[in-house]
Formats: C-alpha cells, sequence, structure tokens
C-alpha cells in the first residue's frame, strides 16, 4: 500500500485506536499496514470469504455493507464448487471408447464466465448474479463498518465456516495472517478481542472434548479457558521455505521452529490445534525423531504430571519442532495441578518404550516425517517388489480422465515403498490457500481435495504452492482438438490437473483396481513409533 493508504488508515475506526509507540522499532504499526495488509474492493455479489477455504488472512470492513450467511449453506456451484456426480454403469462401460487421443480435451462451452468477475487489478473472484433472491432465500446477518471477520480461521489454519459476500459496493482491509499475528502480539485491545472471540466461540467446546478435561465441570472448565494461551510457530506458507530448505540440502530438526526443548522445564501441556510437530532426543550430535504430533494431540502431559506429583520440576525429555506452522494451545502447569491433576488417573508414560526402539525401526518414520508425507491422507504407496512397470495404473487413471493420466508414477523410495506423484489429499492443503474463484476444494464426501475445472482460471496458485509438485498446469483443447487460445494475448489457456481419486467413479480409485498384483494402495500415512516396522501396516490405517 502506498503511505497515503496508511495515513488514510491510522484515521478509520479499529486501526486508529491501536498504539503506535508499543509496537517495536523492528516492526512498526505503519510498516505491518504497508507490507502485511492491502485495500480491497468488492462489487455487490462479490464473494469475500467462502465456506470450507482455508484462508490466510482476516478482514476489517471499512465501507459499504456485507453479509455473513448464517445456519444455512448456500449451494456448492454457487461458491465455484463442483458437485461430484458419479457416472453410471454404461457411463463407465462406455469409456472405453469415448476417450480422445487428444491430449486435454474439454468442451468450454461449460466454462461460465458469467460467474467470474475480474477488477481493474487483474484480480479474479467468483460472484453472485443476484444478491435480491440470495438474500430472500437465505439467512444471513449484516455486518458494520470496523467489524473484523476471518481472524480465528486465519490464525487457527482451519476451514471457513461462513460464506460472505458484499451485498453493496464494500471497501475492507485485508491482513495477512503474519501482520494479524503481530498487531495481537503488540495491541493489548487487539489482542483481548480476537481472544474473546475465541474463547466464546470455540476454547471451552474444544477443551470439553480434550482428554483430560473431558470430565471438568463447567466451573473449572471455565478457569481452565481463561488460563490458556495461544501459540503459533513457524510460517503459515510453510510450502516455501521447506521447498527452499530441501533444495538447499538443510531440511531437518536444526532448521525448524523450536516450541519446547529437551532439558527444559514443563511449563504447561501443549495442544496442538492444527498442524505438524516432531518429538525428537538427542542422538549423538544431533537429533533421533521418535513421533510426530498433529491436530488433537499433546505434548509434556507426562513431565508435567511427574513434576506434580513429586513436587518438583521435572525437565522435558524431548524435543518439539514445528514442521511448517503449528498453532497450538499451552495450558500453564498452575491450572492443571489445580483442575486437573487432583481429578484424573496417572497417564500412561509412552516416552520410555519409544525411546527404547532400536534406531533402525524409527527409520520408515524418519523418512516420511522429512518428506513431509505425514500430511497426506491417500498417498499413492507403490510395492517395488511386487509392481513389473506394467503402467497398468496410468492407463486405468487416464481412461478414468478422458485419455489424459493425473500422475506420474515416479516418486521418493523408501526401501521397497515409492510415493508415486499423485496428489495426498492432504489434512492441511496448502494447495488451497490463495485460490481466487475457490476452484480447488474439498468435496463435500470424504473431504477429497479437488478441482472445478468451470472456474479454474490457471493462474497456476495451488501448483506453486504443492509442496511435493503434484499438481500440473496443462494445456487444454477444444473438442475440435484445437487449442484454445487467449484472444486478447494468443497465449495458450492452461488449467490445473491433479489427482481427484476417481471422484465420479463408482468403484474408487482406478489405479488400485487396474493393478494385476496388488502392488499400489492409497494410503494414510499414520506412523507411529510403538507399531511394528515399515510396511504397509505401518502406512495405511
Amino acid at each position: 500500500m502506498s503511505d497515503e493508504d496508511v495515513t488514510d488508515l491510522l484515521t478509520r475506526p479499529v486501526i486508529g485506536d491501536m498504539d503506535g509507540e508499543r509496537f517495536p522499532s523492528q516492526a512498526p504499526l505503519e510498516g505491518i499496514l504497508k507490507n502485511d495488509c492491502r485495500i480491497m474492493r468488492y462489487g455487490a455479489g462479490d464473494i469475500i470469504v467462502r465456506e470450507g477455504d482455508y484462508g490466510n488472512s482476516a478482514f476489517l470492513l471499512l465501507e459499504g455493507e456485507v453479509r455473513v450467511t448464517l445456519q444455512d449453506h448456500l449451494p456448492r456451484e454457487m461458491l465455484g464448487r463442483a458437485s461430484a456426480k458419479h457416472r453410471n454403469i454404461f457411463q463407465t462401460i462406455a469409456q472405453v471408447w469415448t476417450n480422445s487421443r487428444v491430449p486435454e480435451k474439454r468442451d468450454t462451452r461449460r466454462y461460465r464466465g458469467g460467474d467470474i468477475r475480474v477488477d481493474s487489478g487483474g484480480a479474479a473472484r467468483v460472484f453472485l448474479q443476484d444478491v435480491p433472491a440470495v438474500l430472500d432465500e437465505y439467512r444471513t446477518a449484516k455486518l458494520l463498518p470496523g467489524q473484523l471477520f476471518g481472524e480465528l480461521a486465519a490464525l487457527g489454519r482451519v476451514p471457513r465456516t461462513a460464506t460472505v459476500f458484499a451485498e453493496s459496493e464494500a471497501v475492507l482491509l485485508e491482513i495477512r495472517w503474519q501482520g494479524l499475528r503481530d498487531i495481537r502480539k503488540h495491541d493489548d485491545n487487539f489482542r483481548r478481542t480476537i481472544d474473546a472471540n475465541y474463547r466464546e466461540n470455540a476454547l471451552k467446546v474444544h477443551l470439553s472434548k480434550t482428554p483430560p478435561f473431558s470430565g471438568l465441570d463447567e466451573a473449572a472448565l471455565e478457569k481452565v479457558a481463561d488460563a490458556t494461551l495461544f501459540e503459533t510457530f513457524g510460517t503459515f506458507d510453510w510450502n516455501v521455505s521447506y521447498k527452499k530448505l530441501r533444495s538447499a540440502g538443510q531440511a531437518g530438526v536444526a532448521n525448524e521452529p523450536a516450541i519446547a526443548r529437551q532439558g527444559e522445564y514443563a511449563d504447561g501441556l501443549l495442544l496442538i490445534r492444527a498442524g505438524f510437530a516432531r518429538v525428537s532426543i538427542k542422538f549423538g550430535n544431533g537429533e533421533r525423531t521418535i513421533r510426530y504430533l498433529g491436530a488433537g494431540d499433546q505434548f509434556g502431559l507426562d513431565e508435567l504430571y511427574a513434576s506434580w506429583r513429586e513436587g518438583g520440576d521435572l525437565e522435558l525429555r524431548s524435543t518439539l519442532t514445528a514442521l511448517g506452522y503449528v498453532d497450538l494451545l499451552r495450558v500453564p502447569a498452575s491450572a492443571f495441578e489445580a483442575h486437573v491433576f487432583p481429578n484424573i488417573d496417572p497417564p500412561t508414560n509412552t516416552i520410555d518404550s519409544l525411546v527404547a526402539r532400536p534406531v533402525a525401526e524409527n527409520a520408515l518414520l524418519e523418512w516420511a516425517v522429512e518428506e513431509r508425507f505425514i500430511n497426506g491422507t491417500k498417498a499413492m504407496l507403490i510395492d517395488l517388489e511386487r509392481c513389473v512397470r506394467c503402467d497398468d495404473c496410468v492407463r486405468a487413471c487416464a481412461a478414468t480422465h478422458g485419455g489424459n493420466p493425473r500422475f506420474v508414477r515416479h516418486g521418493p523410495t523408501y526401501d521397497k515403498w515409492m510415493v508415486a506423484n499423485a496428489c495426498m489429499h492432504c489434512a492441511d492443503p496448502v494447495c488451497m490457500i490463495g485460490c481466487p474463484t475457490g476452484a480447488i476444494h474439498r468435496s463435500e464426501a470424504g473431504g477429497t481435495v479437488v478441482i472445478n475445472d468451470d472456474t479454474c482460471i490457471g493462474c497456476a496458485t495451488c501448483a506453486n504452492s504443492c509442496p511435493y509438485n503434484n499438481i500440473r498446469m496443462v494445456n487444454i483443447r477444444d473438442l475440435a482438438g484445437q487449442a484454445v487460445v487467449d484472444p486478447a494475448t494468443q497465449r495458450p489457456i492452461m488449467k490445473a490437473t491433479k489427482c481427484d481419486l476417481c471422484a465420479s467413479n463408482p468403484g474408487g480409485p482406478a489405479c488400485v483396481r487396474a493393478c494385476p498384483h496388488d502392488a499400489l494402495q492409497r494410503v494414510a500415512f499414520q506412523l507411529d513409533a510403538d507399531e511394528d516396522g515399515p510396511g504397509p501396516s505401518a502406512g495405511a490405517v
């Protein structure tokens, strides 16, 4: 933003109420506004955030009127989504002779340009063409200038829970999560507002469903919630730094943000809300991975309980580092001692069994963590001792997608296992962050990550974000086999493609069913060091 934009913002409500003197010289308020924020202008019907998106920013309404959907959900087609329709038996058989020999043919008549608007800055977004009809049919609430929305999803890296659209011309300040974090850190009023929203809307529910808090009464739960701290580690767009570290051969514990270190005193229980973290112990001059943690997991309970029982401070026996981005809750030891420990059974000590395992038995775990395959829920795992390289899986994939395969039978290997370059339908899908039209999204059933070809504009944001290079940009052709080009520039029109787990197939992934030697599986990398060695049972749950 320009200096004039920043000066104007400092006169407006919310931003103007912030005390710039409380911000450090290395991160002044003016600098945060200029570098981590931008002014966004929306026309009537423009969708600002859509339900199910993984956003990385919050919005402050400056001018105009916007609406947020309440309990009613807008149809997926309105949001730029695609509804998967299973082929019937005759359509499935017909694929054999209807598939084209010309790559990436499309029926371009499907592309409904009327649903996508491009503003003066070149930004594309899906918009609602009939706002009055939407307001008549669906329950919404009006947001007023000065109101902030989207901050909980941005900081917690969780899907948006509602759709917000402009009812009239509107001007908003978009605040990237980095700026949101820094403003929250240095402005007490802003932090109290965000924390109060989260405590009221989500925290107590989260704690009440999490052992060892599930048995607390309402009064004790309220006190624990009041004492809980919110913390984030790493970078939201962790895929960028991860790619750089990998290319430089510097991936590993030494370059991961430390959350808690072995030898430090346990000062609270850490609850992972989003992202992944590595648990490691000192091993020679380096670190040995003994497990990893994801959303819903805990760290530090054993040491906390032993300290309370024995009446002293015990050191942490392992180190916790962020694998990319981690959002967590820190429940102080004092809250545990007062409200939790007197009412629970002694926790099971798991670290002794993890440490006692031979190093060789942790090799698969170490590899999966380093490659970040722990993120995958449907990774394509191929047993190279069974695979005869017949390519039946590739041909089956192509036959299901109009003659175009959606994966490459190639990828990183460990022992006899290969993880092919096919979309893993990640638990933390960074590819979904920043898609301007919502074309890449999770399916309604099963949570598969899919791309709506009709609303994909070929910007390559998803392909550039995928840490595993599993999304590809392809030149498309019309039904006559002619390359589709932009009439203004004469450049080829491109679309993003990837594995969709054969969403339209009644029998599921064609690659799995086509393999004549049962060499191929679609697996969730839910590995833990207490499982029995490497192999399919350790990779598939």
